[in-house]
């Protein structure tokens, strides 16, 4: 069997200063990034998602940002194949990969046995259960699914019609719930792999948090978010991102300016409470708390003697 590849990611919660140690532990350990935010890949999107400035790189190249227009569809089996193609070229370039981002479910299907079998679909069985949904509602579907999975149920909104659909197809293609399918594949990992948390004490999360929705205000985000809302991209994927379905309400006229930054705020605070239960439930994660920002440099050391350490590296100090 061929060696495991090399691969680090550092995940965590919004506004920890992922960005930052990602970087500067890139120019200690010789490595190259890729995007693990599945909203970074949309261009136009820059201010919103908090994307990575040229400056800010310092010549450390990124991977998977801007390779999509927002009005197209992205999915975790996408990202998951062109991870895991960009991992073994940066390899091969004898550099090393480091996945940075909060989008854990899709972090999760690069590294480890995640597969998205072609033996669980099924156009025939798909049709039944879509004429069902036209005549039978899709309350009957979703509880339905409850009954044979409450897990999958749990997790999905019961107007999101299209995956609930979806776990039902899967059941009746191959017998088996996507939660025992995800069982199956949940501790396999593929690589050689260092898992680097970040963390905060929440107060001062949430206050950075603010800030740094002040500060893309500042930075034109409602300029940005109106470019969207004017090409006509309400009720895409892109746009339910936070920070633009708040502004649409605006630009609708539904909400004041100040209640859509208010309630961007209060969702980007929910969303990087989500973010850590998610990692810390989901994956096996060494956290390093990044409070204070005097210890940075300190922090930065243990960080990357932990993984050089861990997978035999030579640091550049």
């Amino acid at each position: 069997m061929s060696k495991k590849e090399k691969l680090v990611c550092i995940v965590g919660p919004t506004a920890t200063g992922k960005t930052r140690l990602s970087i500067d532990l890139a120019k200690k350990l010789n490595g190259e990034i890729i995007s693990g935010d599945s909203m970074q890949v949309y261009r136009g999107m820059d201010i919103g998602t908090a994307k990575v400035t040229k400056e800010e790189m310092s010549g450390i190249p990124h991977h998977l940002i801007n390779i999509k227009d927002p009005e197209e569809s992205f999915s975790v089996f996408e990202f998951q194949q062109l991870v895991r193609g960009k991992i073994s070229e940066i390899t091969n370039r004898n550099r090393l990969p480091m996945i940075v981002g909060g989008t854990g479910l899709y972090i999760q299907a690069v590294i480890y046995d995640y597969r998205f079998s072609h033996e669980a679909r099924s156009e025939h069985i798909r049709r039944k259960i879509e004429q069902r949904l036209l005549q039978e509602g899709g309350d009957t579907l979703y509880n339905e699914l409850k009954e044979i999975d409450p897990e999958t149920a749990g997790k999905i909104h019961p107007n999101n019609e299209r995956r609930i659909i979806r776990a039902l197809e899967v059941y009746y293609t191959t017998g088996k719930t996507m939660t025992e399918i995800r069982r199956q594949q949940e501790n396999k990992l593929l690589y050689d792999a260092v898992l680097i948390g970040l963390t905060m004490e929440r107060q001062k999360l949430y206050e950075r948090i603010d800030q740094r929705v002040d500060q893309m205000m500042e930075k034109g985000l409602l300029q940005e978010a109106k470019m969207l809302y004017e090409q006509g991209l309400r009720n895409h994927t892109s746009t339910q991102a936070i920070g633009y379905k708040e502004l649409f309400d605006y630009f609708d006229g539904k909400i004041s300016l100040d209640e859509a930054v208010g309630q961007i705020k209060r969702n980007t605070r929910r969303f990087a409470k989500r973010q850590l239960t998610w990692f810390r439930n989901k994956m096996d994660v060494t956290w390093f708390d990044m409070t204070d920002p005097l210890v940075y440099r300190e922090n930065l050391r243990k960080i990357s003697e932990y993984v050089a350490g861990k997978l035999n590296l030579k640091s550049n100090t």
